[in-house]
């Protein structure tokens, strides 16, 4: 009971937050609740990267895994944009309706981040945003979003880079994050092994992928370290230039933040501004 008591109290607090922004983008295709918020750095052809937060694909952690990392990046030189995407939702968690009715679940999100990377092209000079720059940042679930999109989207759709952060990757046994699964797949889709097959990222690496800056913790107690081992040994196999940090402290959550985690998987968002430089050269 405290356990759905702390959910529900959590999602009124960042739908509060969220409510505060300005937003550029408001709804996609006649849908709601899908929002795009920019932190934009002046100029002309910047690097861009959209972010997406994580939240088991049931809510969005807005503050620590959305705005606390567009601020970062826009401190670095980095235009940003928060994308809020579709997600089950917390009375999906508590209710199980999903059974009845679709609700939101797979493609959805996957679709709003597709639109997102669009809109963002289509109006590249209104931001000042260089379109062969554009990269993807996730949280857990949204980590597995971000991946999705080089698996699932067609060549034309793919971001320049992607960074998972703590990502859920699997959707099959033995280390595969139930919550993200049934978030993502709805109840009436967990049981299915070809669905679940097409969702696991270690399985579809594509041989010409994007590069991967990919980060997680051993002692992570929400999403188990083993997804991002997984995915480490896919993209070795499909050899995609990629760089993998396995921290041995700081749990899941962390974000940008200053404070959370842990001193040592802090060093994640130096080491990534490191990486982004050999990548691309001088982007500030």
């Amino acid at each position: 009971m405290y356990r759905v008591v702390a959910i529900i109290i959590l999602a009124i607090q960042v739908s509060l937050s969220c409510m505060s922004q300005e937003n550029i983008w408001k709804g996609i295709a006649g849908k709601k609740r899908v929002y795009l918020t920019p932190y934009i750095v002046p100029g002309k052809e910047n690097m861009a990267v959209i972010v997406c937060p994580g939240g088991s694909y049931f809510w969005l952690d807005y503050e620590t895994e959305g705005h606390e990392v567009a601020k970062w990046l826009q401190s670095e030189g980095i235009s940003a944009f928060v994308l809020e995407y579709r997600t089950a939702l917390v009375p999906a968690f508590i209710f199980h309706h999903r059974l009845l009715f679709r609700g939101n679940r797979y493609p959805d999100p996957q679709n709003d981040l597709r639109q997102a990377l669009r809109y963002i092209r289509a109006n590249s000079e209104k931001f000042g945003i260089d379109t062969e720059r554009i990269g993807m940042m996730g949280f857990s679930a949204g980590g597995h979003l971000v991946m999705s999109a080089v698996e699932l989207f067609d060549r034309a759709d793919w971001p320049s880079f992607v960074v998972p952060v703590y990502p859920v990757v699997t959707m099959t046994e033995p280390c595969v994050h139930e919550r993200s699964r049934r978030g993502l797949l709805g109840e009436a889709e967990i049981g299915d092994t070809s669905r679940c097959d097409k969702l696991s990222l270690e399985r579809h690496v594509p041989e010409d992928c994007p590069p991967v800056f990919l980060v997680n913790c051993k002692d992570d107690p929400i999403v188990d370290y083993r997804n991002s081992v997984l995915l480490d040994s896919a993209l070795t196999a499909a050899k995609v230039p990629h760089c993998y940090l396995q921290y041995e402290t700081g749990g899941h959550g962390f974000g940008a933040s200053a404070v959370k985690g842990s001193e040592e998987c802090r060093q994640w968002k130096e080491k990534f501004i490191q990486w982004l430089g050999e990548q691309y050269g001088k982007f500030r």
